[in-house]
């Protein structure tokens, strides 16, 4: 196959991934969204799923946006789509990281005071953490912004000859900080959630293991639940890391022509976001009995 019927290849792939996390999204904040009307209230974890299911379709259709207009239309600089992308990406991360120490804290059965205190709190501190995650990527979106301005100014001077080599020196070192800076305001929520899966793991694996080793009298299905939470966390957890690994490769541009093979990385890119998404919806009770529902009306059908 050639470059541009690989690229058209990919290209589909990515248009079949975007409709599927524009529908798990979708699913996501219609599912918990009927049950706030209905209830009246949503739990903790509820409310971050929703936030990261609005998220995510957002970020989804900038990223369409973006892509495709870059693409047929080259010589237009789509820098507002970027700019929404930059944002609700910093958001999904630290979403990601806000569900995963809300299941270590919730989980976890230290006796320390620490943990005991943070055991206590972090239901009613979940709409403050939520709007804290959205303001602190408010914040790191604003250089991002500011960048894309600048670099359409330098391209607009560079028809001026004088100065050239000032303006090519300035160009270098906004790349250089701005790279630094995509790669800070992710790692920070990455770190985060990395620490908070592990900790959760391995106390899901030592509460396994004085279960099996004490026989506690639990029915078969206790260490059943918690070996298949432990293979959910791990496959989230490489997921997770993969995605950020990708999206890390691709703010630094290596290892790959980014034009000849920009579509097969967003595939490849997004197709971690569908898988998981796909084992968020899993782990809700709530949406696997819609997900039941909805598998039985098609049956019906």
């Amino acid at each position: 196959m050639t470059t541009s019927q690989l690229s058209v290849f990919f290209m589909i792939i990515y248009m079949l991934e975007f409709l599927t996390i524009t529908g798990q999204s979708s699913l996501i904040v219609v599912a918990l969204g009927r049950e706030w009307v209905q209830t009246q209230r949503l739990p903790p974890a509820d409310m971050i799923l929703i936030s990261l299911g609005i998220c995510r379709f957002c970020q989804l259709w900038s990223s369409m946006l973006y892509n495709f207009g870059s693409h047929f239309h080259p010589n237009y600089n789509f820098w507002y789509f970027g700019i929404i992308w930059e944002f609700t990406n910093i958001l999904s991360f630290w979403l990601t990281s806000l569900l995963a120490v809300f299941y270590c804290v919730k989980v976890s059965f230290f006796s320390h005071p620490i943990f005991l205190w943070l055991k206590w709190r972090i239901v009613r501190w979940v709409p403050r953490l939520l709007l804290g995650s959205l303001l602190i990527s408010c914040v790191s979106t604003i250089f991002p912004a500011t960048s894309y301005y600048i670099d359409i100014q330098f391209i607009a001077m560079k028809h001026f000859p004088r100065n050239s080599t000032m303006l090519e020196r300035l160009e270098a070192f906004l790349w250089d900080f701005s790279t630094l800076h995509k790669v800070v305001v992710l790692v920070i929520p990455f770190l985060l959630f990395l620490a908070s899966t592990v900790l959760l793991m391995a106390l899901l694996s030592r509460h396994l293991k004085q279960m099996k080793d004490l026989h506690t009298g639990c029915s078969n299905s206790s260490p059943e639940a918690h070996s298949a939470a432990l293979r959910s966390l791990a496959i989230v957890l490489i997921l997770f890391t993969f995605y950020f690994l990708t999206v890390l490769l691709s703010i630094l541009d290596v290892l790959f022509n980014k034009e000849s093979w920009f579509w097969a990385w967003e595939a490849i890119i997004y197709a971690f976001v569908s898988i998981h998404s796909t084992l968020l919806m899993l782990s809700s009770v709530k949406l696997k009995r819609v997900l039941k529902a909805r598998c039985w009306s098609l049956e019906a059908a």
